[in-house]
This record gives structure tokens, C-alpha cells and sequence, in this order.
């Protein structure tokens, strides 16, 4: 019987702190959502709506809107992180390093979003700019190096260059559906990066080479 309560005070114990996990999660993602969407602006109360928590419970994980702003940000760079390890298993390297581009723009998008109201957090935390530049640039390095490996890819680009490239076509645009324009500038940039199959292979002119360079934009295209 001892044990029996044992197991069921265990129960109890560890059930709030499950949903306690979830509540932040659910919070995180309503966060992303809802600050795309609006800009700083948006409020707090909006974003407990949209995860259908109340606004006590988001309060209880995130004291201030800045305390938020940084872990939306955060999480996704993790995610970001995440899903480079997850790509390195892609069998091409030029898909998976595409793939993980455009999410680095949907990742600008929340960013753009919060951007008033992370500058101040990002300004007083250089900690937390240089964490952020650190992990992303590690994530896109270990995607860049297999192609340019595999003599799909210009090898003298660096990491750095790549990123701050893509940051900066997305803060061009600042107009509805920018996102559209910054894909379809992806695709150009990336179809530039690719080394021609001439260069690849040694070949001169002709339909060797013209096959090879059709393959590599038809594996941008998809």
C-alpha cells in the first residue's frame, strides 16, 4: 500500500510539470504565429487566445513581452539547428541545403514580426546575438560542405557569406507576399552557386554536360 501511494504522489507530481511543458510549447507557437502575423504590436492576450491558454498561465512562463520575444526566437533557432542535423541525411546536398535556405526565410519572417521589440533584447544580450549567429552558421556550414565535396557547389563561399547573403534579399523586401520574391531570388542565387557540369566533370560542350546541368536544376526545381 506504501508503495501504491508512492506511485500514485509520483503521478500527481509529475502531471503538472508535463502540462506545464506543454503550456510553454503551445504559448511558443502561438507566439510565432501571432507576432508574423501582427508585429510587436500584437498582444499578449492574443497570444493566449491562440494557444487557448489563459493569460495567468502565459504570465507564469514569460514575466515580460521581451522575455517572450526571446524564446520565440530562440526555439526556432534550435529548430533551425535541428533540422540541419536532420538534412545531412538527404541524399542530395543541394536539396537538402535548399530546403534548409527557405526555412532560414520563413525564420526572418517570425523574426520581422518581432524585430522592434527584439532589438531591445538582442542589444542588451550580445550573448544571445552571438549564440544565435554562432548556431546557424555551424548549421549551414556542415549542410555546405557536402556538396562542395561532391563538386555540386562553388567551394569559395563561406558559411558567413551564405547566411548574411539570404538575410539580406530577405530585408530588401519589405512589402505583402515578400516571401514569394525572396524564394524565387533563392532559386537564382542557388542556380548560381551550382558549378556547371563543365567545371564538375571536365567535359567540354555537349550532351553529357547539358544532362548533368538539367539534373542539377531539376533537383532545385522540386
Amino acid at each position: 500500500m506504501t508503495i501504491d501511494k508512492g506511485e500514485h504522489s509520483t503521478r500527481t507530481i509529475r502531471r503538472p510539470r508535463t502540462d506545464a511543458v506543454r503550456n510553454r510549447e503551445r504559448v511558443l507557437e502561438a507566439a510565432k504565429a501571432v507576432f508574423s502575423a501582427g508585429g510587436p504590436e500584437a498582444s499578449l492576450e492574443a497570444v493566449a487566445q491562440h494557444a487557448r491558454v489563459g493569460i495567468g498561465t502565459l504570465y507564469r512562463h514569460f514575466l515580460t513581452r521581451e522575455v517572450l520575444f526571446e524564446a520565440v526566437y530562440r526555439r526556432e533557432v534550435e529548430q533551425l539547428a535541428d533540422l540541419a542535423e536532420q538534412l545531412k541525411a538527404e541524399a542530395n546536398p543541394v536539396e537538402a541545403l535548399r530546403r534548409w535556405l527557405r526555412s532560414i526565410v520563413e525564420f526572418v519572417a517570425t523574426k520581422k514580426g518581432m524585430s522592434a521589440v527584439l532589438a531591445l533584447a538582442v542589444n542588451s544580450s550580445s550573448e544571445l546575438s552571438a549564440y544565435s549567429f554562432e548556431r546557424l552558421t555551424k548549421a549551414v556550414g556542415a549542410l555546405l560542405d557536402r556538396p562542395v565535396a561532391a563538386g555540386e557547389v562553388r567551394a569559395d563561399i563561406s558559411p558567413e557569406d551564405l547566411l548574411r547573403a539570404l538575410v539580406g534579399m530577405c530585408y530588401l523586401h519589405d512589402q505583402p507576399g515578400w516571401q514569394a520574391s525572396v524564394f524565387r531570388l533563392l532559386e537564382v542565387f542557388l542556380d548560381g552557386l551550382c558549378r556547371p557540369a563543365s567545371a564538375k566533370y571536365g567535359n567540354g560542350v555537349g550532351g553529357g554536360n547539358t544532362r548533368a546541368r538539367r539534373s542539377s536544376k531539376s533537383a532545385l526545381a522540386r
